[in-house]
């Protein structure tokens, strides 16, 4: 960026205007209007000597420079009468502040409401203007020549006239309520979110002591059927033994001995 343009480029005219009186201050106020990169006037305005031309012989340009602060090119042409005649720069700077107050309205301006507003008939030298507003940096945006469109990404702020300072803290007001409104939404989806993040995790805790409990089960299970095996298995041994023993010991009790033989021989 240059140093023209991270100047203020408003400061030599206050400077000029600071003790300047009537026609001079007329003057000085002229040459503002007309000078590049000058595209807001509240300042000047503001200044007590500026005031005073209000009501004195150069009522008209005071008039001219509230039109250059506030309005736009179509109220200078529906009170021209009581007007300065406009020179070519300051005509093409009063067009310049047009487009930005329609690029603060709406983000896509048709082409025929810009010819309306400017009082332009030729398409070409419409799309050259805006070009030049791009370009003067108070507007970022493009041109849409297939659907015949202004496309606005950002327009500056232009100067506030007291009367609008109203339907400015209701805009604001709006906005503040808008801004509460997504905050609670916001708070609400996260205490949402918080719930159930507590949910599942008491659900897995559950689950966890569930599958605990299941593991013990089946191991005292799976200790119990073995027990009850080894218990079986034993009294089988023991019962098979038995059989086993009574059959062994009946014939060894009657061999080698017949007490009827013995007592016939």
């Amino acid at each position: 960026m240059t140093t023209e343009k991270t100047s203020n480029p408003i400061e030599p005219f206050l400077l000029l205007l600071k003790d300047a009186k009537g026609a001079g201050a007329a003057s000085v106020l002229t040459q503002a209007m007309s000078a590049p990169n000058v595209y807001v006037f509240g300042e000047i305005l503001d200044l007590p000597n500026i005031k005073e031309l209000a009501n004195g012989p150069q009522a008209a340009i005071h008039q001219l420079l509230n039109i250059f602060a506030y309005g736009t090119y179509k109220d200078y042409k529906a009170n021209q009468p009581n007007l300065p005649d406009l020179t070519p720069q300051m005509l093409n700077k009063l067009r310049h502040l047009t487009v930005v107050s329609l690029a603060t309205r709406s983000k896509c301006i048709p082409y025929a409401v810009l010819l309306e507003e400017l009082e332009m008939e030729n398409v070409r030298n419409l799309e050259d203007l805006i070009i030049e507003v791009i370009y003067a940096d108070i507007i970022h945006g493009k041109l849409d020549q297939k659907n015949q469109q202004l496309e606005v990404d950002y327009a500056i702020g232009r100067d506030i006239h007291d009367n609008a300072l109203v339907e400015v803290v209701q805009v604001l007001t709006q906005w503040c309520n808008g801004c509460e409104g997504v905050l609670k939404s916001i708070e609400e989806q996260i205490n949402r979110a918080n719930n159930c993040k507590e949910k599942h995790k008491q659900l897995k805790t559950a689950l966890d002591q569930e599958v605990v409990n299941i593991k013990k089960t089946i191991k005292t299970t799976q200790q119990q059927e073995y027990d009850e095996a080894m218990v079986t298995d034993s009294r089988s041994d023991l019962a098979m033994a038995d059989k086993g023993g009574k059959k062994v010991a009946k014939p060894k009790g009657l061999r080698g001995s017949n007490p009827g033989k013995l007592w016939n021989k």
